[in-house]
């Protein structure tokens, strides 16, 4: 038994036939195991078909009878045993080449992060792993009978020829334009594919952007007017999986047509020979089995043909994520590293977090917030780290971009909460303790959640902790960011949606939890601010004043109406 996923390796995203080779490489002992399978099944079918003729050529006496009856017993044996065996192969073939699949669009969308959802649409991104793996996995699936298939090919013109010449010559030369007959129909049949696969990518993200949406819609009265569009988009897509549909019903029709005139033209053929005495009634029917066994064959390299245009239109999807350029690459010649202690530097708005303290930062407008943030992050260029021993900056830009995902963790609100057992959301990893996973769920304050489930840490989060609070999410999101213990860490509103005894506890136990590293704490809460060891305030993209939480209050009437929330009241004449 092999275990799912594997290490997907580097895959040849350069078109979408390089793709689909590169998953045949990947994957071939696989494939060649089931192709062997398959030819040894089909080469049964068509070893049944010579045994009855022979049979019925050897005299019917009884030995001859009972010879070719367990000869025939045997070869049903071998064909029965080599199914299962034959199902396995091509099962794992599909879940090797989806999983597959699944694991190099996950690893990319996770490098490029938001460039993903700038660069594409949504329900694109959704579509490649709920359609195209599906397409992907088909052909790798049934490719083992394309082996099978030419075997049966093969094993039919052989014993053919060795009975008749030119029913073999007919074999040889009829398979082959067979498979040239349906060329005209692939492409048409491609194009539309395309066409709809596409419809049914901006449907889908329609169809999130409505479902986000629904409540903005229903209180400024648009639910109708986008419903409508919606509806028009249905039907668009409905059309063009219709003009699908014709189109595959057309090369269903042209599987049957073309194997069926094979089939009467050799049976007319033989029987004519069979009257003349050129072959035996054994021929006659051993050449009528082997005519359907070719005709199953044809069916099954024509049907082959089909998935692998699928699968070509859905590579090309796959193809696309994976060919997307990061908006922040990585550096051609990276800087060194920091080494020992460092801080954060935001050159834009002066925003310093030195190293090993608690620092808050203020922002009179959350745009602000935003915008650094994102900058000490790297998700917008110009943030840089700070050697605490030098002094030296090294701009984050200079940095690869996972060494700076590994030193500094920004966690905001919009951060995923994925479905799955609470013990792996906090750490994927498995590498904490029950002690460790429940220190960081009580400085998150976040304990109700695991005393309100009798599976504790194992309780299943649906997908982003729909059935939690506001506030639960907010502080299961906290614990995981304190979980990963980076070394440097920005937390942005981290108790904005919890109530105010939990905010306070949070701030007490925060500033324990992370003595001693470096914080960067982007808040408006003085329950949270009290707890710092240093503050800056940002107006208008800059800092304009700094110092302790309560010297601020004091000092500074602005950073007091934005901590405390309140306005400066003009006196009514």
């Amino acid at each position: 038994m092999r275990d799912l996923p594997q290490p997907p390796g580097e895959p040849d995203h350069r078109s979408a036939d390089r793709y689909l080779l590169w998953l045949t490489r990947k994957e071939w002992p696989s494939l060649l195991w089931a192709g062997l399978l398959a030819g040894g099944y089909t080469a049964t079918t068509v070893l049944m078909s010579a045994a009855i003729g022979a049979t019925l050529d050897s005299g019917l006496d009884t030995r001859s009878v009972l010879t070719w009856f367990g000869v025939l017993a045997a070869i049903i044996v071998i064909g029965v045993v080599l199914i299962p065996p034959t199902h396995r192969a091509e099962c794992f073939n599909w879940y090797a080449s989806a999983y597959r699949t699944v694991q190099v669009v996950c690893s990319r969308s996770a490098d490029l992060g938001p460039t993903l959802t700038r660069r594409l649409p949504s329900g694109e991104v959704v579509a490649v792993g709920t359609e195209d793996i599906d397409r992907i996995g088909d052909f790798y699936e049934r490719s083992s009978m394309i082996a099978g298939s030419l075997v049966s090919v093969v094993a039919v013109a052989v014993l053919m020829l060795t009975s008749h010449v030119v029913f073999g010559l007919i074999v040889l030369v009829a398979v082959p334009l067979i498979m040239l007959g349906i060329v005209p129909v692939l492409r048409p049949l491609s194009r539309r594919q395309e066409h709809q696969r596409g419809r049914t990518a901006e449907l889908t993200t329609r169809a999130s952007d409505l479902v986000a949406g629904l409540r903005v819609l229903r209180g400024v009265g648009g639910e109708r007017t986008v419903g409508e569009r919606y509806r028009d988009e249905s039907q668009k897509v409905r059309a063009a999986g219709v003009r699908v549909g014709w189109m595959d019903a057309a090369l269903q029709a042209l599987r049957e047509l073309y194997p069926g005139l094979l089939l009467v033209g050799i049976i007319w053929y033989g029987a004519r020979l069979a009257l003349d005495g050129e072959i035996t009634i054994g021929q006659l029917v051993a050449f009528y089995g082997f005519t359907t066994n070719l005709a199953m064959a044809v069916r099954y390299l024509m049907h082959s043909a089909s998935l692998y245009i699928s699968a070509r239109v859905a590579a090309g999807r796959v193809v696309r994520v994976l060919s997307l350029d990061h908006d922040h690459p990585d550096p051609v010649d990276p800087a060194d590293p920091p080494t020992g202690p460092y801080g954060l530097h935001d050159p834009a708005s002066g925003v310093r977090v030195p190293a090993g303290r608690l620092t808050g930062v203020v922002c009179a407008d959350p745009g602000d917030a935003t915008a650094i943030s994102a900058r000490l992050g790297r998700y917008e260029e110009g943030g840089r780290l700070v050697e605490e021993a030098t002094g030296r900056a090294i701009a984050l830009a200079e940095l690869p971009l996972r060494d700076v995902r590994r030193r500094v963790l920004v966690a905001t609100n919009e951060a995923h909460l994925f479905s799955g057992r609470l013990r792996d959301e906090l750490a994927p990893d498995g590498g904490l303790s029950e002690d460790r996973l429940a220190e960081v769920v009580r400085v998150a304050a976040a304990e109700d959640v695991i005393r309100q489930s009798p599976a504790g840490w194992d309780v299943t989060l649906t997908e982003r902790a729909r059935e939690y609070s506001g506030g639960q999410q907010q502080r299961l999101r906290l614990a995981r960011a304190l979980a990963q213990d980076p070394d440097v860490l920005v937390l942005v509103e981290p108790a904005s949606a919890v109530d105010a005894h939990s905010e306070a506890a949070i701030g007490a136990r925060l500033a324990a939890e992370r003595a001693g590293r470096t914080t960067a704490l982007i808040t408006a809460s003085p329950l949270l601010l009290d707890r710092t060891d240093h503050v800056q305030f940002v107006r208008d993209g800059r800092i304009v004043a700094e110092g302790g939480h309560h010297d601020l209050l004091v000092t500074e009437p602005d950073y007091a109406a934005t901590v405390l929330r309140t306005t400066v009241l003009e006196e009514q004449p």
